[in-house]
């Protein structure tokens, strides 16, 4: 399946979008998230925390999946493939892996950090801050500024087929062997 010049591009300019939201949406998290663990203020650390569950789960799970999506119909649809070259292979694995920590790992912290944001609010200062969400907004933007590298270089080349005899004989036969 080869998709049209225009379709190509329309799916392009969500995918470019999509990713653009994610990242967008991972940094004002990483803003929350620093806010949040560095005032002294108990209103805007609790404001912080709760803001943080509501503008990052639902709306980066979105991100996440139309990115996946538009990348796939790209992939499909192109020269590149899905799985022909090791930097889309890197790309999707790069997806597939954020999108199911951002359900499995990420939302269950930010509910906890909502959480103890809702102590804070309510007077109790005593609560420990969860640690955990440090980790996510360092590496969740690392990982898709890896990607929009990869997606700009396009490094490594195809990923070889096994029986894939073409590229070996080629060069045979150039040192004059065959």
């Amino acid at each position: 399946m080869r998709l049209g010049t225009r379709t190509r591009k329309v799916v392009l300019v969500g995918h470019v979008v999509s990713v653009s939201a994610w990242i967008g949406i991972d940094l004002a998290l990483g803003v929350l998230v620093l806010t949040a663990m560095l005032t002294d203020d108990t209103a805007t650390a609790a404001t912080a925390f709760q803001a943080a569950h509501l503008i990052a789960v639902w709306p980066m799970l979105i991100a996440s999946l139309l990115s996946l999506a538009t990348g796939v119909t790209l992939g499909l649809g192109s020269k590149y493939g899905l799985v022909r070259y090791w930097w889309v292979a890197a790309k999707l694995t790069i997806n597939l892996a954020m999108t199911t920590l951002i359900y499995f790992s990420l939302r269950p912290g930010l509910y906890e950090a909502a959480e103890h944001g809702r102590r804070l609010a309510a007077g109790d200062t005593a609560a420990q801050p969860p640690d955990q969400l440090l980790y996510p907004i360092f590496v969740a933007p690392s990982l898709l500024l890896v990607a929009v590298v990869l997606s700009i270089f396009k490094p490594w080349g195809r990923i070889s087929r096994r029986g894939d005899t073409a590229k070996p004989r080629r060069y045979l036969r150039r040192r004059g062997a065959i």
